[in-house]
């Protein structure tokens, strides 16, 4: 009787507190996108635990027991809002919330938000509601895959891989050549003689807020973009003040495994100033040739970052974000490689025992402010300096032709500094009409400071120095500087008036880019001719090369002599100088015939003008520098179409034209050597035009998913290829192998939630892959005609693969989460896999294609958020270990050519927040 007297009378006070409660209800409108619903934004009535999330057409609904509140209305990205409420029983309020970038006032009180799109629902809800096609990944991706900085990043966007070795990277197969960087909008200069575009890993994540990757070109980009161009957004600060510390540590388990070899004279910070030798008579060089060693070397970083934003007026609010790091790395590889011929038994060079040991640093450094004036106007300031050091030894056991065992040590140290500053402005001018403009000016100093090059031949007592060449014992000085200044105009105009009191239907673009650059590189190598039969070994070879025996050999003959390649005595460097400037008028409409199509079409006039002048060490007869001149006027039309297939779905397709310029290294006639390659320019490289198509059909079945299938083609008049010199050394050069090239495929991207519990654990799953077939022409006689018979080269086919293009790339990561409680942790895996690609392409002398073979790689990504303010990270990353090689094409079969494992790395950091 009690029990059903207790149950009687709890469904009895249940039943009256339900009806006593009030509800509020409402639409929450992006004001600043023509009032299209928000879904997915945050609803929270504070002081409590009630909350909630609107549906994906932006409609909400809470239920509360009557009284007086505070509802808070967030967006990713956006600061908090507060509205008070009272609630009486039975009430059913509605407050309609419409959210803007500028001012908004509800019931006198006047609220400000800001936009800062990192996370991973707000950038796919941005890519949802772009008229163009586009992916981002921002700051909460880039951490939950535990990517570092933006080269890793971009190689997590669908059709992208990262080539070993190497800073640049391959967008559906086109290499560095085809894409373009940016930042905030603006060019960034080029940090490396070898590259077009800055190396992306320069740029860590402590710098970035998110990196949007355009596959598809617009008017308001360069032309100079086959691939695609990938635009670094750097981090601004919102919301309250912050100020966070962070340290951490790792290390590689095969150079924590080793007596790791370190360059004498190694700067554990990374700047260098490295004098090069003024006198030849004397002995000037500041570093020993051997190396020195380093026990169970670990990595180490730190950081601090932070920013407060004050109110000025009534309207005006100043913002300020700085951040600075430290972070260095010990990494080694083990393998081997060869330098074969047209044959398998042709083994001109066996590098049967090779050690890499490479110690980095890197430097970052970003301040900006940002100063909203109203809600009409606003500018913004950003600085940016980032130093990288990298500094190798390299040791190479190898086999002559003539069967001898030899040994071989290059140490090359680098030094890139980049040092970049930014203005930026937008206005509303008046309700139809904005302005953006923006100017930069960019300073990389690219330094290769003392590259000491040894080799020793086998003898009876040990090793004597290699007497063959005088070049086989040299010491190289190498600096690059490069200037870029830019600056941009861009009109938007509304046009076509809807029936809503702010509704258009149509925009206009009009306006300016340009862009200014300049390089500077000069290079000089001493060459030390050494008497036969001095004996040494690797450890001791400074008991012979030093400054005494400098000193008292003068009557030896050769022994010391300093030599440059030119004649003996000079001090002149080899250099190259080169400068592009750009120009460009653009004009784009936009407009919506109805509410589901939008279509643009528009176009770009783009005047080139690119001059080299060098002095260096190929004798080039036939050659002058107006051969280099490129001097043209670029026409390049844009359409693009998007269908709006209900609110979950769109249908995309985009067409246009571009161009792509050749590199500065690719034209500039010197010869960069490493052990086992060699690259030379060629000055009669032409620009390549490229006429690009894309169809893409996504769906967001919620806030963090997306499916989606994109077919895409690109056919390019006078593609540029690297290929092999008919030489007997191991050289390459580029060169526009055919008349024509295409380059075909499919990519498909799921991001899905396989198992959620709402405000508590998630797992999800990510999965892209891209799939695309490529072919070029190849003509060895348009080859010897266009460059005046200076470059000589045999192609195997009269058509193959577009080089560097891999058929299968495969992105996958499995994630889970617990988003409640004072323990909030994040594991993931990620991988990827991109398939055998070419590297360089074949010649019928000298031997077939040189391919990289694809690898797949496996990472173990975790975190943990403590508290508040504490957030611990523990990675490891290439957990398959898997061999890194490449493979030579000949008709007895594939030969490996080049074959390294760079181990395990583990990492552990601690992120603390002070406030």
């Amino acid at each position: 009787m009690k029990l059903r007297l207790f149950i009687l009378t709890l469904f009895i006070t249940t039943l009256s507190f339900a009806q006593s409660k009030g509800t509020i209800s409402g639409v929450i409108t992006d004001k600043d996108a023509n009032n299209e619903t928000l879904p997915f934004a945050n609803v929270f009535v504070k002081g409590t635990q009630i909350n909630t999330t609107t549906d994906i057409d932006g409609k909400y609904t809470i239920s509360i027991a009557p009284g007086d509140y505070i509802i808070q209305y967030t967006f990713i990205g956006y600061e908090p809002k507060e509205v008070p409420v009272k609630v009486t029983n039975g009430a059913k309020l509605v407050i309609n919330q419409a959210l803007s970038s500028g001012a908004y006032a509800l019931d006198d009180v006047v609220i400000k938000t800001v936009v800062n799109r990192q996370k991973e629902t707000a950038l796919l809800l941005e890519q949802k509601n772009a008229v163009e096609i586009k992916q981002s990944i921002g700051a909460q991706e880039m951490t939950r895959k535990g990517v570092s900085d933006a080269a890793a990043a971009v190689t997590k966007v669908t059709g992208i891989s990262k080539q070993d070795g190497t800073a640049g990277i391959f967008v559906r197969g086109l290499g560095d050549r085809y894409n373009s960087t940016t930042f905030n909008g603006l060019p960034l200069p080029s940090n490396e003689p070898t590259n077009k575009n800055v190396a992306l890993d320069l740029f860590s994540t402590d710098v970035i807020q998110s990196i949007g990757v355009s596959k598809t070109y617009y008017p308001d980009s360069y032309g100079d973009v086959g691939g695609a161009n990938i635009n670094i957004v750097s981090k601004e600060h919102i919301g309250k003040g912050t100020l966070n510390i962070e340290i951490g540590s790792g290390l590689n388990n095969n150079a924590f495994n080793a007596d790791f070899k370190m360059a004498d004279g190694v700067q554990k910070l990374g700047f260098y100033n490295v004098k090069k030798p003024n006198n030849i008579s004397v002995y000037q060089f500041e570093n020993r040739w051997s190396p020195t060693k380093k026990s169970n070397p670990i990595d180490a970083n730190f950081g601090i970052s932070g920013g407060k934003n004050f109110n000025i007026g009534e309207n005006g609010k100043l913002s300020f974000f700085g951040t600075a790091s430290f972070e260095n790395g010990y990494n080694l590889k083990k393998g081997y490689q060869r330098n074969i011929g047209n044959t398998n038994n042709n083994v001109i060079e066996d590098f049967y025992d090779v050690d890499k040991y490479e110690y980095v640093t890197k430097s970052t450094g970003m301040a900006n402010v940002a100063y909203k004036i109203n809600s009409n106007n606003s500018v913004k300031w950003n600085s940016v300096f980032v130093n990288s050091s990298k500094s190798d030894v390299n040791e190479y056991g190898f086999i002559n032709e003539n069967g001898s065992d030899s040994f071989t040590r290059q140490t090359i140290t680098e030094q890139n500094k980049l040092f970049l500053n930014q203005l930026l402005g937008k206005h509303e001018l008046s309700e139809r009409l904005t302005l953006n403009w923006g100017g930069s000016f960019g300073i990389v100093n690219s330094d290769m400071p003392d590259r000491i090059t040894s080799t020793l031949v086998e003898s009876t007592n040990g090793y004597i120095f290699n007497t063959n060449s005088q070049s086989t014992n040299n010491r190289y000085f190498q600096s690059l500087k490069e200037n870029e200044a830019a600056a941009k105009a861009v009109f938007d105009y509304k046009l076509f008036k809807g029936d809503g009191e702010e509704d258009y239907k149509g925009k206009l673009t009009f306006g300016y880019n340009g862009r200014v650059k300049s390089r500077d590189f000069e290079a000089t190598q001493f060459n030390f001719r050494i008497n036969g039969g001095i004996e040494t070994s690797p450890d001791t070879i400074d008991d012979f090369l030093n400054a005494e025996n400098q000193s008292e050999s003068t009557n030896v003959n050769n022994t010391f002599k300093i030599l440059t390649s030119r004649n003996a005595g000079s001090l002149k460097p080899f250099t190259y100088n080169a400068d592009v400037n750009i120009h460009s008028g653009l004009a784009n409409l936009e407009y919506s015939p109805s509410e589901k199509l939008t279509y643009t079409v528009g176009v770009r006039a783009e005047k080139v003008l690119q001059e080299m002048e060098w002095d260096t060490n190929i004798s080039l007869p036939n050659v002058n520098f107006d051969d280099a001149k490129i001097d043209k006027l670029y026409i390049l039309p844009v359409a693009t179409l998007k269908y709006t297939l209900n609110d979950k779905q769109n249908l995309r397709v985009a067409a246009s034209k571009t161009y792509t310029l050749p590199q500065f290294i690719e034209k500039a006639p010197f010869r960069f050597e490493v052990v086992g390659e060699s690259t030379v320019g060629n000055a009669f490289l032409n620009p390549s035009d490229n006429y690009n198509f894309d169809i893409k059909w996504e769906l967001f079945p919620s806030s963090d998913e997306l499916i989606s299938v994109t077919g895409f083609g690109k056919y390019i008049m006078d593609p540029i290829s690297k290929a092999r010199l008919n030489s007997a050394l191991n050289d390459n050069t580029f060169v526009n192998a055919g008349d024509n090239a295409f380059v075909a495929g499919v990519e498909f991207e799921i991001r899905k939630n396989l198992w959620n519990i709402e405000d508590k654990s998630n797992l999800s799953a990510g999965f892209n892959f891209t799939y695309m077939y490529s072919e070029q022409k190849l003509d060895s006689q348009k080859v010897a005609v266009e460059t005046n018979n200076t470059i000589s080269v045999s192609f195997n086919d009269s058509k193959d693969g577009l080089q560097g293009a891999s058929p299968l790339l495969l992105n996958a990561d499995l994630t889970y989460r617990i988003e409640a409680g004072s323990f909030k942790p994040t594991i993931s895996l990620v991988g990827n896999y991109f398939h055998d690609r070419i590297y360089s392409l074949g010649n019928i002398q000298t031997g077939g294609n040189v391919m990289e073979k694809g690898i797949p790689t496996l990472n173990f990504i975790s975190s943990a958020a403590i508290g508040e303010r504490l957030n611990i990270s523990f990675n490891v990353k290439n957990l398959l270990d898997s061999k890194i090689e490449r493979y030579q094409e000949n008709a007895e079969g594939n030969a490996t050519t080049y074959s390294y494992k760079t181990g395990l790395d583990f990492s552990l950091g601690i992120k603390y927040s002070l406030f």
